[in-house]
């Protein structure tokens, strides 16, 4: 790279490139619809409930369900509420419990006749309430992204007064994005009954990811596009739709390429959320950074990060904000933990951060550090459409990197990565492919016509389906980062063994060790121990001996 030009001409570059580079959207994406009639449940306490619902007089109905002591006892306060929102109903029972969201909330009380009550049925004689405005000392729903529809103010005016705002216009039909998408295919969250990875359903800050029926479900009425469950997906099962991980990658290596051919310098990319994170990322930036909005910070992950450096990029900035729910920041930094450990281990600088608002008016040191820093000669990665095209592109970006530093060829043990090996152990398995069945990504595969098994690393997301399914409990999982390519991408054989031969027929039926532990198990049963050589046979001869047996001894049929 030449000399590093002056800030004026580095941002017009910027501002030419990032004028020329969009990324591919879906011209159709696919979406969820709102239905609304605006029926308003307004909780809280009952002086505070009542002023509110007196402003919202334009809603089709309005239910007060007060669950906290008035707020004052004020006489000129108390005159107010006393002439506020005549004519709406105050209901007291305890509340047990809200589900839903925009247009179909289910709230559950007390009866008053014991058991539990629908407080719409009771109230309106509606199914359910449209929107709800929460007044209480705390939210009555305890997520840390809100189902669309509920309104937490707790006491905050300038939160009421938004609410206030908005709700009126929540009656009709609204559309919303459909964020992510699921391949049940591919996924390991669970195969033949066996519970294997469990990664996207533990960070889920709107709680819309379940399991249901042994299959991962994302309700889209509750998903906020936050991005965490397509962030850990290890097998890529559950992907980003707007925009789909394929677009976002195409679109770093064009903005990193032209960038660095503009302006004959490596670029810094900032990954921010398009609501507060776009609000403080101004053209007060360096001029060489590059800022990339997404829905949620967390829709990039290791594989945009790492495959952005292999583009070109010198550092990979991620801001965060008092907008960013605290499940999504502690998964981030896990992940970024790695990624820059992976980084450490082959050599390379740490080019992955996390920064602060406060931190974009201070950029200008780090970056002067980081210019220095070894360029990093871009590659074009293949976005394959291989089975896991994530963990395809995630190691392509390694292996470049490794190879821009240390090339270094060792495994290093890490816990609890989706990346690793599979031990097995080879004395006591008969393999009986239960684990080859159970991998959803063929990491694990049989030897065709020879009995073996084989496995590829790269492929292993170390998911425990196979552990959980051997019925002989030889299989072990080892997590590692192992950057040697070529034993990584090598099929290695775990076990092989000769077929066992029929001794009747001679045709191949079964394998050596299993027919060993057939006879171990039953040859010492006295009901099998006069036809102990059957188990040797194959089905066809089996049933042929016993036929000739019966009828060379007609009494046998009777007993």
């Amino acid at each position: 790279m030449s000399m590093r030009q002056s800030q004026p001409e580095l941002k017009q570059a910027r501002q030419q490139v990032m004028a020329s580079t969009q990324i591919l959207q879906n011209l159709i994406p696919p979406t969820v619809s709102y239905t609304t009639k605006g029926h308003v449940l307004v909780i809280g306490p009952e002086d505070l409930a009542r002023l509110a619902a007196d402003q919202l007089d334009s809603m089709a109905s309005r239910v007060i369900l007060a669950n906290e002591s008035i707020t004052s006892q004020d006489e000129s306060h108390l005159e107010k509420v006393m002439s506020a929102a005549e004519g709406v109903e105050s209901f007291y029972n305890k509340l047990k419990g809200i589900k839903g969201f925009l247009g179909q909330f289910q709230v559950s009380v007390d009866a008053d006749a014991g058991g539990v009550a629908e407080l719409s049925k009771v109230a309106i004689r509606q199914a359910h309430f449209d929107i709800i405005l929460d007044l209480s000392s705390s939210p009555c729903i305890n997520l840390e992204m809100l189902p669309a529809g509920y309104f937490y103010v707790g006491q905050d005016a300038a939160k009421l007064a938004d609410a206030l705002e908005q709700i009126p216009e929540l009656i009709g039909e609204f559309d919303k994005p459909r964020y992510v998408k699921v391949t049940s295919d591919i996924c390991a969250h669970n195969r033949n009954g066996v519970n294997g990875c469990n990664r996207c359903l533990n960070f889920c800050p709107a709680d819309a990811i379940s399991s249901i029926e042994q299959k991962i479900e994302i309700d889209p009425y509750l998903c906020h596009g936050a991005g965490s469950c397509t962030n850990l997906c290890p097998t890529g099962a559950i992907s980003y739709d707007l925009p789909t991980p394929k677009s976002l990658h195409s679109y770093l290596e064009k903005l990193i390429s032209r960038y660095r051919a503009e302006a004959q310098v490596a670029p810094v990319i900032l990954f921010h959320d398009n609501m507060l994170g776009s609000e403080l990322v101004t053209d007060d930036l360096p001029g060489d950074v590059l800022p990339v909005a997404m829905e949620e910070i967390t829709v990039a992950s290791i594989d945009h990060w790492l495959a952005a450096l292999a583009h070109g990029a010198r550092e990979v900035l991620i801001l965060n904000t008092d907008a960013i729910a605290p499940t999504l920041t502690q998964m981030l930094q896990g992940e970024l933990s790695l990624a820059n450990r992976i980084l450490d281990e082959m050599g390379q600088p740490q080019r992955l951060r996390v920064i602060t608002a406060a931190d974009l008016d201070n950029l200008d040191q780090p970056l002067a550090i980081s210019v220095t820093w070894p360029m990093i000669v871009p590659i074009k990665l293949e976005i394959a459409t291989a089975t896991n095209p994530k963990r395809n592109i995630l190691y392509q970006a390694i292996d470049h990197l490794n190879s821009q530093a240390g090339a270094i060829s060792s495994a290093v043990a890490i816990a609890n990565v989706p990346y690793g090996q599979v031990k097995v152990d080879v004395e006591k398995c008969t393999l009986c492919m239960s684990c080859v069945s159970t991998c959803p990504t063929q990491a694990l595969k049989d030897g065709g016509e020879t009995p073996a098994l084989k496995f590829v690393e790269q492929d292993c997301v170390q998911c425990g389906l196979c552990e959980s399914s051997c019925p002989e409990k030889v299989i072990s999982l080892v997590p590692q980062i192992n950057f040697d390519q070529q034993s990584r991408q090598a099929t290695s054989t775990l076990k092989e063994e000769a077929p066992f031969e029929c001794i009747r027929c001679g045709s191949a039926f079964a394998t050596q060790s299993m027919v060993r532990k057939m006879v171990d198990m039953v040859g010492a049963h006295s009901a099998f121990s006069a036809n102990i050589e059957r188990l040797k046979m194959c089905g066809d001869c089996r049933v042929k001996d016993m036929f000739e047996d019966i009828l060379q001894d007609p009494e046998k049929q009777l007993r």
